[in-house]
């Protein structure tokens, strides 16, 4: 037995059965996913609180919202609706039991036609609507002027030629506006197809403000941030595991003895 020799394995240099990382990249890290689900959970609870999603059946607003299409509408009072808003509204004169999407282009007070030189005039004003298509169509639905009632609005799909909007209901009681309390909703983005954000009717500024933009942008960078703490968080265990691993590089043999 003396003339045996036998080999050991010598433990690695720093050897530790502790978590990888150090104490404090846990504690870090603990509190890296713990943020990130709070940013996560609470845009999407934000959202919800803030947001509706609706289908808009046709395409009387294409090409800004085509037929099909999936959109985030922000819950708005009616004292939140400016011209050029898209927004959603519920009149029975209109369509029974079901949500409608149009744009205002007039509130109470104003004075709306079509068209001067291709071009809706509001108060005398002609419009830049560049959201609209370029095969003309915007110029295919003449109407008288209306001067719109206060506390309602006048609206129009942006596909002018086809859409069923205050031109088609002129002849009503209320010469085809809507009252503000109709309206719930105002859309501001698309999100299937991903379009994206709407782009503001900025033709409507020479009338006053405009609506400002909700607090989309915001939920989603809360989202996106939280995903990416937890993430990172959650990572920071394995990976310091394996760069300690090979910081120490591999088992050293023991001399023979």
């Amino acid at each position: 037995m003396g003339g045996e020799s036998t080999i050991r394995t010598a433990p690695r240099a720093g050897a530790s059965k502790g978590p990888a990382g150090g104490r404090t990249g846990q504690v870090l890290s603990g509190l890296a996913v713990a943020l990130g689900l709070a940013l996560f959970l609470g845009g999407f609870v934000w959202g919800a609180i803030v947001y509706r999603p609706y289908t808009v059946p046709t395409s009387s607003m294409a090409p800004t919202i085509d037929a099909g299409a999936r959109v985030l509408a922000q819950r708005i009072g009616s004292g939140d609706i400016h011209r050029g808003d898209v927004v959603v509204f519920t009149d029975k004169t209109w369509v029974s039991n079901a949500p409608v999407v149009k744009r205002v282009v007039a509130v109470g007070g104003d004075t709306v036609a079509c068209c001067t030189d291709g071009k809706l005039t509001v108060n005398g004003k002609r419009i830049d609507e560049p959201y609209l298509a370029d095969d003309g169509l915007a110029e295919l639905q003449d109407f008288p002027s209306v001067k719109v009632p206060e506390g309602r609005l006048f609206l129009l799909g942006d596909e002018r030629s086809g859409s069923l909007d205050s031109t088609a209901h002129l002849t009503d009681a209320a010469r085809g506006t809507v009252a503000r309390s109709a309206v719930s909703a105002r859309v501001e983005a698309v999100v299937w197809p991903m379009n994206g954000m709407l782009e503001q009717a900025t033709g409507f500024e020479k009338l006053g403000p405009l609506s400002a933009q909700g607090p989309l942008r915001s939920m989603g960078l809360m989202i996106v941030a939280g995903a990416v703490l937890v993430l990172g968080g959650g990572a920071y265990g394995p990976v310091a595991k394996r760069l300690g691993g090979r910081s120490r590089g591999g088992a050293e043999p023991a001399r023979a003895s």
